[in-house]
């Protein structure tokens, strides 16, 4: 994984070989799918600490067997090593894919991965060992919030399958709000509860009192406002939130999806279903100017540090470059790192950031905004680098099984050693 911290995928449990589903179908119940890549290692030891495969992912060990059970359809597990050598664990349920567990574990190491120069974030060691010993876990459910899964009745933060997308899939690509992107909500309350902290309750149950203090005072001006839950329809939701201390959290949730681009593509002016003032990144300024002196240079990276894969259902060209005409790319702007998955002939759109991009078993294409005289073309070890020489435009890539390059005035073979 491309992450600049000291986090990583703790081995644990035996090894289970379903993976590389796209967002919206089930995972293989018995074959690995050639086209991941994925294999199962071989384990040595005992069925309670076994291997995992090369996702990272693992069948449920006997040590948890007693409370994520088979009947309440838990089939597999991820974890992340913190610094002081605890784990967090991530517990999902049999209809949750592959790629949507790798998907939540990123999520959740973006938000632990350390922000260099930030105020709050430059070491982020202290949350994650809080939220690791608190014993908090990430659950990944069936289904919907409908009422109906008896798994959300244990201790967790729950996040549901039909809430899950993963690039590339059909719900990402469409942005579908029936399935609308809950996963950054949910792992950052999960984050916020457990790590950060929230005040006002009898004790500070987190490590960063002055950063929520700051989030606290962005959410009481945001309300009081009317930038934030302004409508009397929204009145008691917020009563609830109140009564449990939760108006915070999800003030934060609402700056943080349009932050990373998640409602730019929704039918109205405004965010968060329509009841934040800020819809893009850029209203934020504005419309929300707390809201975005709690996201600049605080804790938050202004772009995804996870290296995204890109589901194996996607064909054409995936851009990481924002074009109204796609709607994904509201959010896909703010990626830098991808991974192609399967079979199909996929092409990425470089964006601006210094990107790292590998394909798939096709033939894949870099595609790049200029002439190819102003880019440095270079390979050491089957790596490719292109760099642009002008500035802000699309960075220093490095590209691995990335057959052609495509310049504005020509498509070119990439160079090997």
């Amino acid at each position: 994984m491309n992450l600049n911290n000291v986090f990583t995928v703790i081995l644990l449990a035996s090894a289970l070989s379903a993976c590389g589903s796209d967002s919206n179908t089930t995972p293989a119940s018995s074959s690995t799918p050639t086209e991941t890549a994925a294999t199962t290692t071989t384990s040595t030891s005992t069925s309670a600490i076994a291997s995992v495969n090369e996702l990272g992912i693992s069948a449920i060990p006997d040590s948890l067997k007693a409370t994520y059970t088979t009947a309440l359809k838990f089939d597999r597990l991820t974890s992340i090593d913190t610094p002081n050598g605890g784990v967090i664990n991530i517990l999902a349920q049999d209809e949750v894919t592959d790629n949507q567990i790798v998907r939540a574990r990123n999520i959740l190491q973006h938000y632990l991965t350390n922000y260099p120069g930030s105020v709050y974030g430059a070491d982020k060691s202290a949350v994650a060992n809080k939220i690791a010993a608190s014993g908090a876990v990430l659950l990944l459910l069936n289904g919907v919030d409908d009422g109906t899964n008896a798994a959300a009745q244990l201790d967790g933060q729950p996040l549901y399958y039909g809430e899950m997308q993963v690039e590339g899939g059909n719900w990402y690509i469409n942005q579908n709000y029936q399935h609308r992107d809950a996963s950054y909500e949910e792992i950052l309350h999960f984050v916020h509860d457990y790590g950060i902290g929230v005040d006002q309750n009898e004790t500070f149950n987190g490590v960063l009192p002055a950063y929520q203090t700051e989030i606290r005072a962005a959410q009481v001006t945001a309300l009081s406002g009317n930038l934030w839950a302004w409508s009397a329809d929204q009145a008691d939701w917020i009563a609830e939130l109140t009564a449990e201390n939760s108006l915070s959290q999800e003030y934060l949730a609402s700056v943080i999806d349009t932050y990373y681009g998640l409602w730019g593509a929704f039918d109205s002016q405004y965010g968060m279903w329509g009841l934040y003032i800020a819809k893009t990144r850029a209203d934020l300024a504005t419309k929300d100017p707390e809201g975005a002196a709690i996201m600049n240079n605080k804790f938050f990276h202004p772009y995804l540090t996870y290296n995204a894969r890109i589901d194996s259902s996607f064909t054409g060209d995936f851009s990481l470059k924002y074009n109204a005409s796609l709607r994904y790319t509201n959010h896909a702007q703010y990626l830098k790192d991808i991974t192609l998955t399967g079979k199909n002939a996929s092409n990425v759109v470089i964006n601006q950031f210094d990107n790292n991009i590998t394909g798939n078993s096709a033939i894949n294409t870099a595609i790049f905004s200029g002439p190819s005289s102003e880019y440095q073309v270079t390979v050491e070890n089957g790596q490719v680098t292109v760099q642009d020489l002008q500035d802000n435009r699309d960075g220093l890539n490095v590209l691995i099984a990335i057959e052609k390059l495509k310049f504005s005035d020509v498509i070119m073979d990439s160079p090997s050693d």
